[in-house]
């Protein structure tokens, strides 16, 4: 099987991720946390874990001129990921999330976008081959350019949740978000022609066409250490089963045990899976 293609139009951070043995509350300090480090953003997660999953990939995307920048890109490079559109503004330092993890694995974050806030449509040139992911963590207009360049499949992932102009949704084969990104655009997201994935977390994800429940799935049994990384591998996972030919309800249930994989590590994308890792959930 050739593998697919795919262009990554996003962000990319370095996560410092401090595990604490709970999430603070409003004006509360957690003390006893322990940091790390780890490349991330959602569009070098994204980007990644497909690559992992079998895809050719090649990622768009802007970092600072700054000491951050290769640290940032590292495992990406590593993982053979085409990082030939992912350039340097001499500006803007390359962004940066601040990452509270719980001994159960959920998560806070704060984001500082740096480079990828800066990342205009100017700065977008050259061609979008193959299928194209995008999320949000670009600004709204760099998303319609590359959106309007795509020729394949366009999957959008509307995170962090923003509004959007029509022309983009409806442009979208496939759109992922979560609970809370679906109760933000409300029933407006089911008016786009394309498919809409809702994740639920531990609890599965569905596929809905014109509002229309059309397949489900539930994520396989695992012991969830960070979620962080997980919606970033579902959103490759089924953006890869699909472009293979995948029925709904198969796609679906990769992408799910996808991110039930990512969540049984630490880190986003230390913790993103490859495909035989996934296969064996699903076995």
């Amino acid at each position: 099987m050739t593998a697919p293609l795919i262009t990554v139009v996003g962000s990319v951070n370095l996560d410092f991720v401090a595990t604490a043995r709970r999430l603070p509350g409003p004006g509360e300090t957690v003390t006893g946390a322990t940091l790390a480090r780890h490349p991330g953003g959602k569009g070098g997660n994204q980007a990644l874990a497909a690559r992992r999953l079998g895809a050719s990939v090649r990622l768009v995307a802007r970092v600072g001129a700054d000491a951050m920048a290769a640290e940032a890109l590292a495992l990406l490079e590593r993982g053979g990921v085409d990082l030939a559109g992912c350039t340097a503004d001499p500006d803007h330092a390359t962004g940066v999330a601040l990452i509270a993890v719980a001994a159960d694995g959920e998560n806070q974050i704060v984001v500082a976008p740096g480079a990828n806030a800066a990342f205009a449509p100017e700065h977008l040139t050259g061609p979008v081959e193959g299928a194209l992911i995008c999320q949000l963590e670009l600004p709204a207009a760099t998303v319609a350019k590359a959106v309007a360049a795509a020729t394949g499949l366009v999957c959008l992932n509307l995170a962090p949740a923003k509004d959007l102009l029509r022309e983009i949704l409806d442009r979208a084969d496939l759109i992922v978000v979560n609970e809370g990104e679906a109760a933000f655009y409300g029933e407006g997201l089911h008016q786009a022609p394309g498919l809409v994935a809702v994740t639920w977390g531990a609890r599965g994800a569905g596929l809905y066409r014109r509002g229309r429940l059309i397949a489900q799935a539930a994520p396989p049994a695992v012991e969830a250490v960070d979620t962080t990384g997980a919606g970033d591998a579902f959103v490759a996972a089924i953006v890869v089963a699909m472009l293979e030919g995948r029925p709904p309800e198969a796609a679906l249930a990769f992408a799910c045990a996808a991110g039930a994989q990512a969540a049984t590590r630490p880190g986003a994308q230390p913790s993103l899976p490859t495909r035989a890792e996934v296969e064996t959930l699903l076995k």
